[in-house]
């Protein structure tokens, strides 16, 4: 079985700064595609960054040149670094990584959990 567990959630005042996690654990041969969403109260969950196996990412317009998506494949770990945080900001966000198990013939997606984000003075 494979899992994935986030952290470094947390309540931070506008123009603060938090770093997520995303650790993946269990029978795993490789990891590709590693993504964070979020999600606030009624709201959709939306996409907001990816990163590649070769290491390219993308964002969404909302929130470049504030969060950097980055990888650690040897701790099969995906970080998010968010800067100047916005109320706006504030959400669950969720880890989602691609992930071709040991005997699998093809990859599968996981979630986490989520972890908390909150933004407020």
């Amino acid at each position: 079985q494979v899992q994935l567990v986030e952290s470094g959630g947390g309540l931070v005042q506008p123009g603060g700064s938090l770093r997520l996690s995303c650790t993946a654990s269990g029978s795993i041969r490789s990891l590709n595609l590693m993504s964070w969403y979020r999600q606030a109260p009624g709201n959709e969950r939306e996409l907001v960054a990816t990163i590649r196996p070769d290491g390219s990412t993308t964002y969404t317009t909302a929130i470049q040149g504030r969060y950097t998506i980055s990888r650690d494949d040897a701790k099969n770990t995906a970080y998010l670094q968010m800067n100047n945080l916005k109320p706006e900001d504030a959400a669950v966000y969720y880890c989602s990584a691609w992930i071709r198990r040991h005997g699998a013939l093809r990859s599968q997606e996981y979630w986490g959990q989520g972890t908390q984000v909150t933004v407020s003075s």
